[in-house]
């Protein structure tokens, strides 16, 4: 009888604590570049619960504000190293596209064609729009989001990467590797209004939370360099650790820090912006690249394209707190959250 009654307790607090178990608040979406497919992460628990495949070089990746479908910019021209155009095979033109993601059924349910090459994109405001940066196309394009289809297209320089979209006021800001150039675009009129000079391939780029001041992450310069937004003007750069090549950008919840992804340098440098100087760094995985905060903004997820894993990295206590194996070449990172 004695075990008969254990038993029974022990069945009740497995059902009660599986009763009581919620579900995750948010996902961790990570566009693996190599092999073609999308990692889907719990975000509760740091997890692995799904891959699926979505075609070519799946870089940029987004979802929208509501959770219910998550965008990824995927691409049929062949990984190269910068300056070997010469020697780059051909591009399967028809592979090119955004990737529509249902994220319920884990599985791609739709292609749009928005130009060539598609590498990087930012949503709109409103959550209407996405603004695309076409590599080999020295183009940006706009595609309506509910439709899929073009919106228009403005020419920037060549070999545009990084795209975002100023909280403030709407304005797109697009980076141009080549020249080291960074674009300042009106969306509504579909000019560009302002070229700012940077240097050294900037890769990306994010907002302060007030849209006062535009930070973009220069590789080859080991930088960050700092923009007015309001005059479109370079204010100052911050440089970063010897062998730091910045990537991916991401600020704090409430603007006070930006975190950065050092690619090579396998770091998150911490960037206080109040004195636009590193605060410190935090070792990750092999080449990290993409950046995202959790909703909360406590937890930073990096995709570690080396080490084929992704970095959970604890805010407050500057801590890495584990790795979490994905695809091969994980490239972006995509938070949606879950509506309750």
């Amino acid at each position: 009888m004695l075990r008969l009654f254990v038993s029974c307790v022990l069945c009740w607090v497995v059902l009660a604590a599986a009763t009581r178990a919620e579900p995750p608040s948010y996902l961790v979406f990570v566009s693996n570049e190599r092999s073609g497919d999308v990692t889907m992460i719990d975000g509760a628990t740091d997890s692995v619960i799904g891959t699926f495949p979505v075609g070519k070089r799946p870089r940029g990746i987004h979802a929208t504000l509501d959770g219910r479908r998550v965008f990824v910019a995927l691409s049929g021209s062949p990984r190269m190293a910068p300056g070997l155009d010469e020697n780059r095979a051909p591009a399967d033109k028809r592979a090119d596209g955004i990737g529509v993601i249902d994220p319920l059924t884990r599985k791609l349910i739709d292609r749009w064609h928005v130009g060539s090459d598609p590498e990087q994109f930012a949503i709109s405001k409103d959550g209407k729009f996405a603004f695309i940066a076409n590599e080999d196309d020295a183009s940006a394009s706009i595609i309506d989001l509910d439709s899929g289809q073009l919106r228009g297209r403005i020419k920037v320089s060549e070999e545009p990467e990084g795209v975002g979209v100023n909280p403030a006021n709407g304005e797109v800001y697009i980076t141009c590797e080549e020249k080291g150039e960074v674009f300042a675009i009106d969306p509504e009129q579909q000019r560009v209004i302002a070229t700012i000079e940077t240097g050294g391939r900037p890769r990306s780029v994010a907002f302060s939370s007030d849209g006062a001041r535009v930070y973009v992450a220069c590789e080859n310069g080991g930088n960050i360099a700092v923009i007015d937004t309001q005059s479109h003007k370079l204010i100052s750069k911050i440089q970063l650790p010897t062998g730091s090549l910045p990537m991916g950008t991401a600020v704090s919840r409430d603007g006070k820090e930006l975190y950065v992804s050092t690619g090579r340098g396998n770091a998150i440098a911490i960037i206080d912006t109040q004195k636009n100087e590193v605060a410190t760094t935090i070792p990750v995985g092999n080449r990290a690249w993409g950046i995202a905060l959790d909703p909360a903004g406590s937890k930073l997820y990096t995709a570690n394209g080396a080490s084929n894993d992704v970095s959970v990295v604890d805010v407050k206590s500057r801590k890495e707190l584990r790795r979490i194996k994905v695809g091969d070449g994980p490239w972006g990172i995509a938070i949606a959250e879950i509506a309750k």
